[in-house]
């Protein structure tokens, strides 16, 4: 089992920034990847960015690359999302999420390859 806390959201204006944290604990040896998803109203839940457990590589989605950066501390206990440049269109619950299978060939941007999951925070970007 993994157990992720999320927290750090809130409201900002566009062009703004905010750090989200995602505490992380329990079987963490056993992650291949933690991932940033987020979910607006009526729209599915979208890849943002992951980053390889062991290795620390990123990768992001196309709409956020260059505005968000994704770092975990050296002891691998919290997760950071960096959002700079903020636009309304980010507005969304941001979830962390842990992945704890392994997937041949594949960067892990899928909301399937993450079993466990925080309960989410809001962000909300003001025009």
């Amino acid at each position: 089992q993994v157990q992720l806390v999320e927290s750090g959201g809130g409201l900002v204006q566009a062009g703004g920034s905010l750090r989200l944290s995602c505490a992380v604990s329990g079987r963490t040896f056993s992650m291949y990847a933690m991932g940033w998803f987020r979910q607006a109203p009526g729209k599915e839940r979208e890849f943002v960015g992951t980053i390889n457990w062991s290795g620390g590589s990123t990768v992001y989605a196309d709409s956020v690359k260059g505005r968000f950066t994704i770092s975990r501390t050296d002891a691998k206990n919290t997760v950071y999302l960096q959002m700079n440049s903020l636009k309304p269109e980010d507005t969304a619950v941001y979830y962390c999420a842990a992945a704890t299978l392994y997937y041949s060939g594949s960067y892990y941007d899928r909301p399937v390859q993450y079993p466990y999951w925080g309960q989410g925070t809001q962000v909300t970007v003001s025009s």
